[in-house]
């Protein structure tokens, strides 16, 4: 058994998910978390001056917000003493902020904490050749009208038209040298997923998003106001009409000649913001707080960056051992939808024999997980992944599943599980109060 702490939950919010639409998104990347993180912030019985400290997950944090932490923090009104701090660990930067505060709370640091995540993909730049860059910096040298003019003769049409598109260098993996869809492919092969099944599970995760926007099972969305007055009140890229004939039509676009890997099978390219305010028992008793529920463990791992999206397995499956836990003893499974490839081939793996035993170290395999367990709101394939919040939306998110009332069936524990770009996974037990 784990001696783990628990660590309370007391509340969440989180900004609606926007797609991008290929042109920056209405809202900056600290606008989305400070509105979120106000409201959440107005709703409690303590001042904003009265958090120990605020972090932040953000994998693209924008040039003017470097330390986009503590930027959010002043701009929520925490005052100059509250530190405020920004972490990075890819697409698990949001659940990286939550272990941080666990660990402050822990070793008696900290009492109350708010910690999430946050990125604007859509705001992501263009980035200039290295060849255009060392143009300007000449030009920048060059003193004479005569120098200057000579510049001007070495600069080509192709420098200007041909710039480094800043998401997709993001997305790459600099060690094996693959995008993070081609690491998807991987899985897909290892596997034997066919491109119909990966449809199909995506066509399932627009389905239950749509389903859960209609029975308001997101009741942790905060909606956004832009410049013009429009409101955006819900995730925005979920298809209601997906369906397998529509996505059949798109062609593979991280190995056009062989590959499976579509558009319509990947998480979207998405904005958004998601909190958590965490609490030790003290700041639960000071405060008079009402926790929702609490995180009783959390495990990081290591694998191959080429497979990067069995992360979940890795890390999950320490967690089920220290707990004495089965797959499908757990009431649900929130495992982030980076791809549809990606989830299936978790799922494939925890079945497989020679996975288990040869990666993970078990006699034997974990079993199936039941579907009806997992995502059973969908997921990023529907409503996207902003990098920076997805690892913290799906801890809130799968706290408010297993709060709500499914059928007089009362809820206790689930587990939310991310996998991360570089070969890593992260996993957290959260039990519902």
């Amino acid at each position: 058994m784990s001696k783990f702490q628990p660590v309370h939950i007391v509340d969440g919010a989180r900004s609606p998910f926007l797609k991008s639409r290929n042109v920056p998104g209405p809202f900056s990347a600290s606008d989305l978390a400070t509105i979120s993180g106000r409201a959440l912030l107005a709703r409690q019985p303590f001042a904003p001056e009265q958090l120990d400290e605020v972090i932040v997950g953000c994998a693209g944090p924008g040039v003017d917000e470097v330390n986009i932490g503590r930027v959010i923090s002043l701009r929520l009104g925490c005052g100059n003493k509250v530190p405020g701090w920004t972490v990075m660990r890819n697409c698990a930067s949001g659940m990286q902020a939550i272990d941080s505060a666990i660990a402050n709370i822990q070793n008696g640091r900290s009492q109350l904490v708010l910690a999430g995540g946050v990125d604007a993909l859509s705001r992501t730049p263009l980035l200039y050749s290295d060849k255009m860059v060392m143009w300007f910096s000449l030009m920048a040298q060059a003193r004479s009208l005569g120098a200057k003019l000579g510049m001007f003769a070495k600069l080509r049409p192709a420098m200007l038209l041909t710039p480094v598109i800043g998401i997709v260098k993001g997305l790459t993996d600099p060690v094996v040298n693959l995008m993070m869809g081609q690491t998807a492919e991987n899985l897909a092969w290892k596997f034997g997923i066919s491109r119909q099944q990966m449809d199909a599970f995506s066509v399932g995760s627009h389905q239950k998003v749509s389903a859960a926007q209609k029975a308001g099972h997101f009741e942790e969305i905060v909606p956004l106001i832009d410049a013009n007055g429009k409101v955006y009140a819900e995730d925005d890229g979920v298809r209601h009409d997906s369906n397998l004939a529509g996505l059949a039509k798109l062609k593979p676009f991280f190995d056009r000649t062989y590959g499976k890997i579509t558009p319509g099978n990947s998480s979207q390219i998405t904005d958004g913001a998601a909190w958590l305010l965490l609490a030790s028992s003290e700041a639960v008793e000071k405060y008079k707080l009402t926790p929702i529920g609490k995180i009783t463990d959390t495990q990081w791992a290591g694998l191959d960056p080429a497979q990067m999206g069995l992360g979940p397995v890795h890390a999950a499956t320490p967690i089920l051992q220290r707990h004495g836990l089965g797959l499908n003893d757990l009431d649900y499974w929130e495992i982030n939808e980076a791809f549809a490839a990606q989830v299936m081939g978790c799922v494939k793996a925890w079945e497989d024999p020679a996975y288990c035993k040869q990666e993970l170290g078990l006699d034997a395999p974990l079993g199936t997980l039941d579907p009806a367990k997992l995502n059973i709101d969908g997921g990023a394939i529907a409503f996207g992944h902003p990098v920076g919040a997805s690892g913290a939306r799906i801890v809130l998110h799968l706290l408010h599943i297993l709060r709500r009332d499914h059928g007089g069936k009362r809820s206790r524990h689930g587990i939310a599980t991310i996998c991360i770009g570089g070969g890593q996974g992260g996993a957290v037990l959260v039990e519902a109060v």
